[in-house]
């Protein structure tokens, strides 16, 4: 019987940095994103995972490197989903504990509140 979320999928790969998979995964991962939105750089965290790959934040530079296609996908301005991630970047805790992030979940829910959507 399929199940509709398997928790054994939430792991890392174990993939080191000398790992030819991953390198050729990361590259693989980066090509395609070129592809789909020219020459602008490719933010790591688009092409790498986290240690248990379901870490359900982002940098801001993967937030914005993905807002035209959000904006197309939902038929939006990209200064509405701009402005929308400017509003949804955390700061580092403190001040100085880790870097700012996105919360995907939060920035989806304030775009689905949007008037027209979902």
């Amino acid at each position: 019987m399929p199940a509709p979320y398997n928790a054994a999928n939430s792991s890392g790969s174990n993939l080191g940095p000398t790992s030819k998979a991953l390198v050729d995964g990361v590259k693989a991962a980066a090509d395609k994103l070129h592809a789909e939105n020219g020459n602008v750089p490719v933010p790591v965290d688009l092409v790498t995972a986290s240690g248990s790959g379901l870490d359900p934040h982002i940098t801001p530079a993967a937030a914005r490197f993905q807002a035209p296609r959000v904006a197309k996908a939902r038929n939006l301005s990209g200064s509405v989903v701009m402005n929308l991630i400017a509003q949804h970047i955390q700061p580092r805790l403190f001040g100085l504990i880790g870097e700012p992030q996105v919360n995907v979940l939060e920035l989806n829910s304030a775009l689905d509140a949007l008037p027209g959507q979902k």
